[in-house]
């Protein structure tokens, strides 16, 4: 029998459009029949062969549900429907019926809107691919047979298929589907693209490094997605709520219906009281919302990361990389012994060890040169390198980290290192057996444009942006100063910057950590949210709650005005839901003393109303922009 009902259910889900629509035609005969012909007969036949086609798919989801033990909306309309035909309102139980289907047509329609952002970027996932075969010719393929290490060809137009490198060739990239910029941006050999971008101008050819979806763009529509689905405390409260009210509702038609003997009313009761606009306006904000942030590169990991974010009021940065644009060179560099070939190639091959900004500087200044082999490294997060190479101990890091190793610094290298962290440097010591042998002065420049964006978030209600960094206390507090941030701390471990942060947080501070989600995973996992500057890395991907695609802070005032504007978005839906019902009950229930009525019918359209306004309220989310952002497109 279940299974029986079961494919029935199928076929009229698939049919409750087709339904909608005949009911509605039913409807208009029937009412063109009584005014053009004055026969009620035929008006009630029509109408209620309306009822019963546009009931039916109703009373099957109501069963659908109470197999589950789930009291749904359906069941308190199928209920209202019957009722209905009981006392032979079938004008009541065809409008009704046909207003529920009608509403949930135009809510499957504006919700698939809501979910735009999202689909704008499955499109752009990519299908087949231009692979290199054994007889040196490029076949097109299907994406799923390209495998790591096989060679691409992307012309002109064409969507990247792989996270890769380019081998050959040069191209401008529109990577907007990863980072949200409009720009394109120049790729030539050796540089890193992403799959679902696209080749605007120019061919390249790309070593596979990555496929489906372990690539960066796989990642990302899988995290949107989740983060849609994903439900918040306030959702799961009203989930919750509405399993205990929609009986409620039930039992009181109940009681009303049995006290008053007036089914109409109890009916009536029935349909005013069904919580559609309040079960749907919390989750249709969330995936808006989401989805404006996907558009601008902007990955918000869910409903809960929102709530959140949004009471932030203490941002705490990370500095190399973060709050600089993250490419340091070297401005001076000194050499404590006659040997300084061998000092350099010592240092390069450490340096080149590390991931780090500023070994990459020190690298990029010694320049091409024959590197040792490394016999054994000890790398101190947050200080430095600790290697053997030919039997000699190499040490490469911060001046802390070489004290600590006891190694003497002379009172003129000590006087040097001061001057030059006064002026904005970061200073990188060698040791060769314990001995001073190198200095790197290294310095990065501010990212441009991000003292006016750390103005915003602080005319956005942010109290309080405070610098940790590992490195010295006066490249700190310079770049501190010249962006007005509130307190700035040198010398810091990761280990210091996450107990700093647990600090905040046991002050009452809801506190936001930004990263490069490499070095800072601690402060990452410790902070209430967690923000990577990920430039599309898979580890800040994974580490953060929330994901600035682009590796540029510009997009943080947009990234936390966003989750504001979702948080009084799902407020907004809320109170309108609860607001609307309130009212027609109010109306029922003292509708004779205003001499206002209110009909089954023209409660369910209110009702359908209601979700439909709810719905066009989250859809606004889609087209957030904070106030500098809308002011500077006007000007434009």
């Amino acid at each position: 029998m279940n299974n029986i009902i079961n494919h029935i259910s199928k076929i009229m889900y698939k049919l409750k459009h087709t339904i909608m629509f005949m009911s509605l035609v039913l409807i208009v005969t029937a009412f063109s029949v009584k005014y053009a012909f004055n026969n009620t007969h035929v008006f009630n036949t029509l109408l209620l062969v309306a009822s019963i086609i546009g009931g039916l798919p109703i009373m099957l989801q109501a069963y659908q549900a109470l197999r589950v033990k789930v009291i749904s909306i359906d069941l308190l309309v199928t209920i209202a429907v019957i009722g209905a035909l009981i006392i032979k309102a079938y004008e009541e139980s065809a409008i009704v019926t046909f207003l529920f289907l009608f509403g949930a047509y135009l809510e499957a329609i504006t919700l698939k809107k809501t979910r735009s952002a999202i689909k704008a970027l499955t499109d752009l996932s990519p299908l087949t691919a231009h692979k290199l075969m054994s007889n040196n010719n490029f076949i097109e393929v299907g994406v799923e047979e390209v495998n790591i290490g096989d060679i691409v060809l992307v012309k002109t137009g064409a969507v990247i298929p792989v996270d890769g490198m380019v081998i050959s060739g040069e191209a401008l990239i529109d990577e907007s589907s990863i980072t949200g910029e409009p720009l394109p941006v120049s790729k030539h050999k050796g540089a890193i693209v992403f799959a679902g971008t696209i080749a605007d101008n120019g061919t390249i050819q790309i070593e596979t490094l990555k496929v489906g979806e372990d690539t960066t763009f796989g990642k990302i529509i899988e995290l949107v997605e989740t983060a849609q689905d994903a439900k918040s405390d306030t959702e799961k409260f009203i989930d919750g709520f509405a399993r205990w009210y929609t009986p409620a509702v039930l039992v009181l038609a109940l009681i009303v219906g049995f006290v008053t003997k007036d089914i109409p009313l109890s009916v009536t009761i029935l349909v005013l009281g069904c919580p559609g606009a309040l079960v749907i306006g919390v989750p249709v904000s969330n995936v808006a919302g989401i989805g404006n942030g996907a558009k601008h590169g902007i990955l918000i990991k869910g409903s809960e990361v929102i709530q959140k974010f949004s009471r932030t009021d203490t941002i705490v940065f990370d500095k190399t990389g973060t709050l600089t644009i993250g490419h340091p060179i070297v401005n001076e560099a000194y050499v404590y012994t006659s040997d300084v070939e061998k000092v350099h190639r010592l240092v390069a091959s450490i340096e080149k060890e590390s991931d780090h900004v500023l070994a990459k500087a020190i690298l990029e200044y010694i320049g091409d040169v024959k590197t040792d082999v490394v016999d054994r490294t000890d790398v101190i997060k947050g200080g430095g390198i600790k290697a053997i190479i030919k039997q000699d101990e190499v040490l490469v890091g911060h001046q802390m980290f070489i004290l600590s190793q006891k190694v003497e610094i002379a009172d003129d290298i000590r006087d040097k290192i001061k001057h030059l962290e006064q002026s904005g440097h970061s200073i990188v010591l060698a040791a060769l057996n314990h001995k001073i042998v190198g200095l790197y002065a290294i310095k990065d420049a501010i990212r441009p444009g991000l003292k006016e964006d750390l103005k915003r978030m602080y005319k956005m209600g942010i109290k309080h942006m405070i610098l940790l960094s590992g490195d010295n206390q006066g490249s700190v507090d310079l770049v501190a100063n010249s962006l007005g941030l509130t307190k700035a701390f040198g010398h810091m471990l990761p280990e210091d910057k996450a107990n700093y942060i647990k600090n905040l947080q046991s002050d009452g501070h809801i506190v936001t950590f930004v990263g490069d989600g490499i070095n800072d995973s601690p402060s990452l996992a410790t902070a209430d949210i967690g923000i990577a500057m990920g430039g599309g890395t898979d580890i800040a991907i994974e580490t953060s709650d929330v994901v600035l695609m682009h590796d540029n802070l510009n997009k943080l005032p947009h990234a936390f005005g966003l989750a504001k504007a979702i948080k009084y978005n799902m407020i907004q839906n809320i109170v309108i839901a609860v607001g609307i019902v309130l009212l027609l009950l109010t109306i029922l229930i003292f509708g004779s003393y205003i001499k206002l009525g209110l009909t089954m019918s023209i409660g369910m359209l209110v009702h359908e109303l209601s979700i439909l306004v709810v719905i066009f309220n989250a859809m606004r989310l889609l087209k957030f922009k904070t106030k500098s952002e809308s002011f500077s497109n006007k000007t434009k």
